[in-house]
């Protein structure tokens, strides 16, 4: 899923002068304030290229930027952004004649996943960074401040670009069409068109097709009001009515022109259109019309994206499902999947770490449920298939990606490796809690990192179709060279899961082969962004299916408050003060 984002940006100050080794003890407000560039990146942060700047607000030390920058935004992406402040001297556009007042880092899906969409960070005094376009270092906090010191806030916002997410649902019936089969009457159907600037029509929607009748009625279809108009209500659409013949040389029976205004209007006797072929018109005189088309009901509702729901505060669940089964290997020997080099993370801690960093920015506790399965637990040796990482059964949640990590490590120092690998109890623990929450403020993601065959196939099966219902998807990773044949079954991509005659609701569960995107040597980082590319790309649309079929809309965007930096509060500063800003 990619979609455009306005980033506006509010920094707030609460500096003196003296920080910043100027003779006066607080901001003067002569100076004027502030140049905001900002740096996108990808990982590391040091080679991020120079992005784009807001314009300049004089004599303000709390400064509302009408510039947005404009990012793409996907879900499965990690996307690095850093923000360096600038007190501007001189019209100069080199950076480095100017005082560096401080910088902030975060990531989109940060802003994205804060509630409303709206994070703040502190400012801090910098540490050397590349300038931008790489020209020298920029100053750490140029005018003597110190460094790692908070020197403000900044607020950060993103919101969706706006355009036309309206979708139409639209049923047409027709009367007394030509017959234009021999030996029975015609199967008709309808196909639409918009035009376009410059005259000609595209094509945007083909009906199905009514068998054997001069009296057809479509099914109702639904269209994106942009595919239908391009989001003008007063253009030309279209609609040209054809029988159906086998061999694709479908007879033309006539067609009429419309507009969205029109159809807008819905069932009424401005809605019923003469049907007409051109052709036949010249040549008879008394020809009226190929029959009529109706238009029975015409809705239009907003088409909700993945990002109204998590602006409007749902909140994303990530659980962890580690295979702690024989056929891993020892982890105390560099053969093993398992095994904890000094030098380098495995194929378990990778895989957790692609997936992980990305979605914990949608979970505002950053507490990580992690479960293994497949050992001999401590303390009586028994086998188990949802033991807690961390030893807690109470509460098996980690703080943070970096604590699963721990947990994880610890836990190979203290279980048995067994088997067999059964995926059900996982799916079912998950699924146990997504059940208490059907209300569409939460939605679980259950990953498993598993090495081998499943073992519990029919078990594992029912769990998944039982879990479609609830608000959770599955992402399984495949690690090690076993086959996987199973694993592409439980993915349903091509074959809906269905277990005792029960099809899945839904379509929950992603798997994703490890080794595709594991290469050695430097480019293994980019490896694995492409793992958690294919791993999360399916997570948005499962997300709206779920709510779509429950009928849940996106709760409100919760209101937006001044901020408030821990125990110091923004400088008192007539909003007159505030000169408009130089564009």
């Amino acid at each position: 899923m990619s979609l455009c984002l306005h980033v506006t940006v509010s920094p707030y100050l609460y500096v003196s002068m003296s920080t910043f080794s100027c003779p006066t003890a607080s901001m003067p407000l002569s100076h004027p304030l502030s140049h905001a560039p900002i740096f996108l990146s990808c990982v590391p942060m040091s080679s991020c290229p120079y992005f784009g700047r807001t314009e300049v607000i004089d004599n303000c030390l709390n400064p509302d930027f009408l510039h947005k920058f404009v990012l793409d935004y996907c879900f499965e992406e990690r996307k690095n952004l850093r923000f360096d402040l600038y007190d501007v001297d001189s019209k100069t556009p080199d950076l480095s004649k100017h005082d560096f007042l401080g910088q902030a880092f975060c990531t989109l899906g940060e802003i994205v996943g804060s509630a409303g969409s709206r994070l703040e960070k502190p400012l801090m005094m910098g540490t050397a960074t590349t300038h931008p376009r790489g020209r020298r270092p920029a100053p750490a906090a140029s005018n003597g401040g110190i460094l790692g010191k908070k020197c403000g806030t900044i607020i950060l916002l993103a919101e969706e670009l706006g355009n036309c997410r309206d979708v139409a649902t639209l049923q047409f019936c027709a009367n007394k069409l030509d017959k234009k089969d021999f030996f029975g009457k015609s199967d008709p159907f309808m196909v639409f068109y918009r035009s376009n600037e410059d005259g000609t029509f595209t094509i945007c929607h083909k009906t199905e097709v009514v068998r054997n009748t001069l009296n057809p009625v479509w099914a109702a279809f639904a269209i994106p009001v942009r595919a239908l108009c391009n989001g003008d209500h007063d253009r030309a659409i279209k609609v040209e009515v054809y029988d159906w013949d086998r061999d694709g040389s479908h007879d033309f029976i006539g067609e009429f022109t419309t507009s969205y205004r029109e159809l807008a209007q819905g069932q009424s006797h401005l809605n019923v259109y003469e049907v007409v072929n051109p052709r036949k018109k010249m040549k008879k005189k008394k020809y009226l019309n190929s029959g009529t088309v109706t238009l029975l009901s015409f809705t239009v509702e907003a088409e909700h994206t993945f990002l109204d729901y998590i602006r409007g505060g749902t909140q994303l669940n990530f659980t962890v499902a580690i295979d702690f089964t024989a056929s891993n290997g020892n982890p105390s020997q560099p053969t093993s999947l398992h095994y904890l080099s000094p030098f380098q993370l495995n194929a378990y801690s990778l895989a957790l770490r692609a997936v992980g960093d990305i979605i914990q920015d949608y979970d505002s506790d950053k507490m990580f449920p992690a479960l293994g399965f497949g050992a001999k637990v401590p303390p009586d040796g028994h086998v188990s298939h949802e033991f807690p990482l961390n030893g807690d059964a109470s509460n098996p949640a980690c703080h943070g990606i970096a604590g699963v990590l721990e947990a994880y490590q610890r836990s190979l120092r203290r279980v048995q490796l067994y088997g067999p690998t059964n995926f059900a109890p996982v799916v079912n623990h998950v699924a146990r809690s997504a059940a208490t929450v059907l209300d569409g403020s939460q939605y679980f993601v259950l990953l498993i990192i598993t090495d081998g065959v499943i073992s519990d196939m029919a078990q594992t099966k029912e769990a998944i179709v039982n879990a479609a219902k609830l608000p959770m998807s599955i992402i399984i990773v495949g690690v090690g060279q076993a086959e996987f044949d199973a694993m592409v079954e439980l993915d349903g991509d091509d074959i809906r899961i269905s277990s005792r005659g029960k099809v899945a609701e839904r379509d929950i569960v992603q798997f994703v082969p490890f080794r595709d995107y594991m290469s050695g040597g430097p480019g293994a980082g980019l490896s694995m962004a492409g793992l958690a590319r294919e791993v999360l790309a399916e997570i948005p649309d499962q997300l709206l299916s779920y709510m779509k079929a429950r009928g849940i809309k996106p709760p409100p965007i919760p209101p937006i408050s001044a901020p408030s930096p821990s125990g110091i509060p923004p400088p008192a500063v007539n909003a007159s003060a505030c000169a408009p800003p130089q564009l």
